[in-house]
């Protein structure tokens, strides 16, 4: 998930119009439980939604059965003009009935000097969930610089913070072909510099095998970049750093670096996606398209190496596909030491869900975000990361979570289902919960099943095979998950979850940030695809050079100063965990 950052000019406008809000607030506000229990149109301002209108389908016949409410979706990503709908809405003194947005750039703690949110503690009698999570409420007051309930976090947990979160596996890790790699004769990959050499077998075969010139190995995109490559910095993951600014930290806290550390970690990959270029497995459209069409790309089998667990498996590996063995699949790569997030048990506090200050039935909205944090909530908030409700997707059998037919449909290909009449009919993908908040990590334990919320992890589901996972497994130790082989070979490397957020820069050092990062951006780019070792060495004393004498020594000095402050967090974390 990529997050807005704040231009100087938008972040002025944020100010003078949470100051004009400010101008009205009371110190203190009158508190009513009572509810006639009418159907009321509750109007929710959504920063993560990407969809705007009266919530459709079998989550609004939830909503409306259990609390007699239409959901309004107010989305500024759907809306645009950046922040300009939270500033107008703030300059009104009303942004929703229940609010959902950044705490970033220090809006939590001017909502609540504003007055636009309320504290939640007034209404909290039976509202076991929201207590039950208090460690998030208390780490966003915090944030917030006063005392009181004002939010939770997204993604809260009750599990370890030195367990790994994702599930089944990382989420950065390379995944290939596997059906191309099979053809190839599951070739040993040592190091990275192999791995060059088993993509290029691969590419020959696919080229032949699709009668097409223009299938490649490696294909990149643009648009998730900030202050490097996000490709290099999603495959700096792969040998444990994590990235924060510039700077690069080592899951165990062993190494820190900069995208300028001459043989660092990025420059590395940078190099070796340049080695890739020379070779000719790289994609000439890498530099200039987008998400979207890299995705369609993989989903139409022309990529052969996705960086990420979230591209290649769930866009390529259809049910048909799987039982020809034909797919993605983690490749052996035996360098690699997967960067993993433990659970955070405050949750992710870049977002919070919060009550806005003018809504009415205030007892009511309290006890919507109270049940979204409950498991039924849970299930019935799905956009995809959980399993869909109880009854409508899974029954217990024998005591264990088992999806049902419908279950397995939408799980895997969600697109063109119908939804029983019971369940409030209509296009399942339409029905989706819009809040597009997910409250409890989705890999956290259900108490009511004993299993995470996510069906892919569920026995019912783990026992399922096909020709892929087979052969894969088969090659793979016998492990069944990513996760099995990585732990096996002990390549996981776990940094514990702690909430943590950089400080924020003054507008001086931002600007300076600004022009270092694009500088960065642009000579990696022109480095990574240079076609002789002269160019990219050319580039990368280039990227230097301007980045210093843009004063990078300064965001160093200040980078290096978060990733450690987060990795003694995480320490202490992990320490009280044992």
């Amino acid at each position: 998930m990529k997050f807005k950052k704040f231009s100087g000019v938008v972040g002025l406008m944020t100010v003078v119009s949470l100051a004009l809000a400010g101008c009205g607030a009371s110190s203190s506000e009158a508190v009513n439980t009572k509810d006639d229990g009418k159907l009321i149109t509750v109007d929710v301002f959504d920063s993560r939604a990407n969809y705007q209108g009266i919530q459709k389908g079998w989550a609004a016949k939830i909503f409306k059965d259990k609390f007699n409410v239409k959901l309004n979706i107010i989305a500024p990503n759907v809306a645009g003009g950046g922040d300009t709908l939270f500033d107008t809405r703030s300059a009104a003194g009303n942004l929703g009935d229940i609010v959902i947005t950044t705490t970033g750039g220090g809006r939590m703690k001017k909502l609540v000097k504003a007055g636009l949110i309320s504290d939640m503690t007034p209404y909290l009698k039976g509202m076991d969930n929201i207590k039950k999570f208090k460690k998030s409420s208390e780490a966003l007051a915090k944030i917030a610089g006063k005392n009181g309930v004002w939010g939770l976090g997204m993604g809260v947990s009750t599990s370890s913070p030195t367990k790994p979160s994702e599930g089944v596996e990382p989420q950065d890790e390379p995944y290939i072909r596997w059906d191309y790699y099979r053809e190839a004769g599951y070739p040993e990959i040592k190091d990275m510099d192999q791995f060059l050499d088993v993509l290029k077998q691969m590419q020959d075969i696919a080229r032949k095998d699709q009668k097409d010139n223009k299938v490649y190995a490696i294909s990149m995109f643009k648009d998730w970049d900030g202050s490097g490559m996000a490709f290099v910095q999603h495959m700096a993951a792969w040998f444990g750093y994590a990235n924060q600014g510039s700077a690069f930290l080592k899951a165990d806290g062993t190494d820190e670096q900069t995208v300028l550390t001459k043989d660092g970690i990025y420059q590395k990959i940078l190099a070796w996606l340049h080695k890739a270029q020379t070779m000719g497995l790289v994609d000439p459209d890498s530099s200039s398209q987008n998400w979207d069409k890299l995705h369609d790309k993989v989903t139409n089998g022309k990529v052969l190496l996705s960086p990420f667990s979230f591209l290649g498996k769930p866009s390529f590996n259809s049910g048909e596909r799987k039982a020809k063995g034909v797919g993605f699949a983690l490749a052996p790569l035996q360098t690699m030491r997967p960067y993993s997030q433990g659970f955070i048990n405050e949750g992710d506090l870049s977002y919070f869900i919060g009550i806005g200050s003018k809504a009415k039935n205030k007892q009511r909205l309290v006890k919507i975000i109270n049940w979204l944090y409950s498991p039924e909530g849970v299930y019935a908030s799905s956009n995809g990361t959980t399993a869909c409700p109880k009854g409508m997707c899974w029954e217990m059998k024998d005591g264990q979570p088992v999806l049902s037919e419908f279950g397995e449909k939408v799980q895997f290909a969600s697109e063109g289902v119908e939804v029983p009449a019971q369940w409030g009919g209509g296009i399942y993908a339409d029905g989706i919960c819009a809040l597009n908040f997910p409250t409890i990590a989705p890999n956290d334990i259900d108490p009511e099943t004993k299993q995470t919320y996510n069906s892919f992890l569920w026995p019912s589901e783990l026992k399922k095979t096909n020709p892929l996972l087979s052969d894969w497994s088969k090659h793979m130790d016998g492990a069944k998950t990513e996760f099995e082989y990585l732990n096996k070979h002990k390549m996981v490397m776990v940094q514990a979850g702690v909430p943590y957020s950089a400080p924020e820069e003054n507008s001086a050092q931002s600007a300076r940030r600004t022009q270092i990062n694009s500088a960065v951006v642009a000579a990696s780019w022109k480095a990574a695809l240079a076609n002789s070792q002269s160019d990219f060495d050319k580039e990368i004393k280039e990227m230097t050079t301007k980045a210093d004498g843009f004063g990078f020594k300064d965001i160093q000095k200040f980078d290096y100063a978060a990733i450690n402050e987060h990795m003694a967090m995480s320490k202490k974390v992990a320490e009280a965990a044992k």
